[in-house]
């Protein structure tokens, strides 16, 4: 390794370390100055910019901001809660039920947002530390995204897959079956070896005395309009739509064998078009929508990927050859590895679409598969859910946001950065997601 790659390389984790002490759209900004001083300075050509993933991103955004306007988001909350309070004994297992569909149908973490509160309340009337509910929740959310038939990362991979024999469907299926028990095999273990007894935590008790800990107040009546609940089947009518459309176009499938609309302008296309459905039969205004939660976090995620994205792909793509000469010789004898890989961008890239689009052509390269020689494409179905590591770093928002609206104190950040709440679950998911890829893989 000669001087220059190590300034590359000091360049790209020093933006990268910038703009986690940045926090937020913070992460955006560092990106696209490290692309430039990569370009400028140090001879990298800019890569690709990942309009796709952005414009999917934004697109699926735009439609669920106005099905909160309109009060969609809040009736799908309620729901959630309802059955967390009318079930407090396994919240362990329900809270990441919960945000895990509600990920899987808004392709999108972010709306676990509001489940944070309530699952706090919960876990603090059955006398258990919230953040083993919260940690596992926050998690699933995340990994939900590689599930999700309406997320940028699951319509770039399977357009990727596609062509090397894998269907949507199966794709799909696949993903959802694993990332799901994924999931609930890691709120099992977190059960078994965690410490429940909220009341035996010191911080809880010095907190309690200190009167910092507000106490439940249980489930709280909503009313819902008609206007929310149209606004939610339309957005699920839209998402099934999607899958039905991404479905037949798969030359798997070959409903639709002259594709003329490709499946990331389709699901673009299709959530405006719900976006215009709720905003006409809900009464929405439209001048209210960009002063929504769900709008404000989606465009810091659009800026967010647009830098540090684009600064993987830089770095990525300045290196080609040397990850294709690494890929060929140690990921073709130990597959798993690939997931390592996936792991340890994703933490950097802090995006599953993203990472997604970063790594997989390489490996697609070095690995040498194609149409008339897929075999290996497994290792990338198997692997898929490792991209998913953006709890690696205590700094994305539903974490922190995890943190501090948990008034016990029992969800935390230790001091040396990686020993937080959310490491082990998360760690734990992937391990057990991917696990079960390859074994699921193996059969078919």
């Amino acid at each position: 390794m000669d001087f220059l790659v190590i300034l590359q390389i000091v360049v790209l984790l020093g933006a990268i370390f910038v703009g986690v002490r940045l926090g937020g759209i913070g992460i955006g900004y560092a990106g696209g100055a490290g692309v430039l001083i990569l370009g400028l300075c140090l001879g990298m050509k800019p890569g690709n910019i990942p309009w796709d993933v952005i414009l999917i991103i934004a697109s699926v955004i735009a439609a669920i901001s106005v099905m909160q306007l309109a009060g969609g988001l809040d009736y799908l909350v309620y729901i959630a809660e309802k059955i967390l309070y009318k079930n407090p004994k396994y919240i362990n297992y329900l809270a990441p039920l919960v945000t895990y569909v509600l990920t899987i149908f808004a392709g999108t973490g972010h709306t676990a947002f509001s489940m944070i509160p309530v699952i706090v309340e919960v876990a603090k009337g059955e006398n258990i530390r919230p953040s083993v509910p919260l940690s596992i929740a926050v998690v699933a959310s995340q990994i939900a995204i590689t599930a999700s038939p309406v997320s940028a990362a699951v319509i770039y991979m399977t357009g990727v897959l596609e062509p090397f024999g894998w269907s949507y469907p199966a794709l799909l299926g696949v993903w959802l079956v694993t990332t799901f028990a994924g999931c609930m095999l890691t709120a099992l273990v977190m059960t078994m070896i965690s410490k429940m007894d909220l009341s035996s935590d010191p911080i809880y008790q010095e907190r309690l005395k200190e009167g910092l800990v507000k106490p439940p107040v249980g489930l709280q009546e909503m009313k819902i309009t008609a206007s929310a609940k149209r606004s939610v089947w339309i957005f699920l009518i839209g998402v099934i739509c999607v899958v039905l459309y991404a479905s037949s176009i798969s030359p798997a499938v070959g409903l639709i064998k002259n594709v003329i609309v490709p499946r990331d302008a389709a699901i673009m296309s299709l959530m405006l078009l719900v976006g215009a459905l709720i905003t006409t039969l809900c009464n929405v205004k439209l001048g209210d929508i960009a002063g929504t939660s769900v709008f404000k976090s989606g465009m810091v995620a659009c800026i967010c990927v647009l830098g540090v994205a684009w600064l993987g792909d830089t770095f990525v793509s300045g290196h080609t050859k040397e990850i294709k000469d690494f890929a060929a010789q140690t990921i073709s004898q130990y597959p798993a590895l690939l997931a390592v890989v996936f792991f340890l961008a994703a933490m950097l890239l802090y995006s599953q679409a993203a990472t997604a689009k970063a790594i997989t052509p390489t490996v697609v390269a070095a690995l040498g598969i194609t149409a008339a020689n897929p075999d290996n494409s497994y290792m990338l179905v198997a692997c898929f859910a490792a991209v998913s590591a953006l709890f690696v770093l205590p700094t994305y928002p539903t974490l922190l946001g995890a943190v501090q609206m948990d008034d016990t104190g029992t969800t935390r950040i230790g001091k040396w950065v990686f020993n937080h709440s959310f490491f082990v679950p998360g760690v734990l998911a992937i391990v057990f997601s991917v696990a079960l890829g390859f074994a699921i893989c193996g059969i078919l």
